[in-house]
Order: C-alpha cells, then sequence, then structure tokens
C-alpha cells in the first residue's frame, strides 16, 4: 500500500498581516505542518485561502488521501462550491484533519451538524493533553500524556456530536477541561479534531504534536472496505 497523500490547507493570513505570527511561523503554518511529514514516506502539498479555488480544485482534492485543515480569521471568505467539493470528498472517503481553531471551518460545522461553539481564552499558560484511548492508533507511540507550555485555553461546553471515539482530554491551569481529539465517521471519511495549535506558539514543532499529526494522517486515509450501493434494486 502506497503512503498518504496528504493536503496541508491554511488561510495564512496571520503570518502575513501580524508580526508576533509570523516570527514564530515565518513560512505559514501550513509549511510548519509539513515539516512533521518530511523524512517520512508521505506525499505531502500545501493550500493556502488566497490561490485560485483556495488551492482545494477538484483535482487536487481527487489526488488527496487526507486533507489538513486551519483556519481562523477567514472562515466566512472561504467559497461554499469548495465547502462543497471537500464535503462531497469526505463523504466518499478522504481523510479530514481539522486542527485548533478549524472548529469554525464552514466544512467542519456541516459535517457536524452544530454550532461547533467553545470557550476560550488567550493566556498563555500550560495544557495538559491526557490520552484516555491508549489503545487507539492515533496514540501510538505516545507517553500517558502531552504538555505545551505555552497555549490558548478551550474549554467545554464544545457544542459538536459526542464523538465516535475520544483520544485526549485537555487540562488547563485555569481548571478548564477540553474533549480535543474527537473521532468520527461521516460517509465513508474518517474525520479528527484535534485542539492545540494557537497561531502565536510554536505547537507544531512540538515532537510530540508532530507525531499525533502523522498518527491521525495514518487512521485517516481511505480504506477500501466493502461497496456500497444505493437506489432502486431489482
Amino acid at each position: 500500500m502506497s503512503e498518504p497523500a496528504v493536503t496541508i490547507w491554511n488561510e495564512f493570513r496571520h503570518e502575513r498581516e501580524d508580526d508576533d505570527v509570523a516570527a514564530v511561523y515565518p513560512d505559514g503554518i501550513q509549511t510548519t505542518i509539513a515539516d512533521a511529514f518530511d523524512s517520512h514516506s508521505y506525499e505531502v502539498r500545501t493550500a493556502t485561502l488566497d490561490e485560485p479555488e483556495h488551492g482545494l480544485t477538484a483535482e487536487v482534492l481527487e489526488e488527496t488521501d487526507v486533507l489538513l485543515w486551519w483556519g481562523h480569521r477567514a472562515h466566512d471568505e472561504v467559497s461554499d462550491a469548495v465547502v462543497d467539493r471537500v464535503h462531497e470528498r469526505v463523504l466518499e472517503g478522504m481523510g479530514l484533519l481539522v486542527l485548533h481553531s478549524g472548529h469554525y471551518a464552514k466544512v467542519f460545522k456541516r459535517l457536524m451538524g452544530t454550532s461547533c461553539s467553545l470557550q476560550y481564552r488567550e493566556d498563555g499558560n500550560t495544557e495538559r493533553l491526557w490520552i484516555v484511548d491508549p489503545g487507539h492508533p492515533i496514540a501510538d507511540g505516545l507517553k500517558e500524556s502531552i504538555e505545551l507550555p505555552e497555549t490558548e485555553m478551550y474549554g467545554e461546553p464544545f457544542d459538536v456530536p459526542e464523538p465516535d471515539r475520544l483520544v485526549f482530554v485537555s487540562w488547563f491551569e485555569g481548571g478548564e477541561v477540553f474533549r480535543s481529539g474527537c473521532c468520527y465517521r461521516r460517509g465513508n471519511g474518517r474525520i479528527f479534531y484535534f485542539r492545540p495549535g494557537h497561531e502565536t506558539y510554536p505547537i507544531y514543532e512540538d515532537d510530540a504534536v508532530r507525531r499525533v499529526l502523522r498518527n491521525a494522517v495514518d487512521w485517516a486515509s481511505p480504506t477500501e472496505g466493502a461497496p456500497r450501493t444505493f437506489g432502486e434494486r431489482e
């Protein structure tokens, strides 16, 4: 079996407009995430909001096994036609990893059928992600928790459907907890929401976070499965 073809999508706005973000991710969050797959046998490409069709043409998506999505300030600028295209590909079997503030992405809200709202606080304090499903493939090779010394707090309630499997629960210094690693299936596609990744902290350089991303891509990659047929039968 060939290694997964991965497309990493990012708005790429903060890095070009905010000096504090550019200092952390000078070449864009998408490039730093791509580095997590460098030296491993993945086919990786990146795409950004301001490219034609947001870099997510029908041809690109057809060649993508797993799509990683990072968005924050420009969710409303994503074309509904592209959202339709991504949504359809997920139902067909393409994996989708939704990262950090991508919880408000149009396509994630459509797939969840909820507001995907939550509580948050930008305080730069510690987060500890506890593995609550150690037998899940996404947790492979990790210790019992991941500690991030500086991050943004996300807190419950998190308005998403009950996950099929919950891999991580986060604890924050303020006492909040959050479901930080949520697995879903929609149609033939596997979806993983992973909370860490605020734009002003170098979270995507963390080795454990990078391991999670690779594990999640492997888990979300399409599988053959049994054929599905619909419509009238004789």
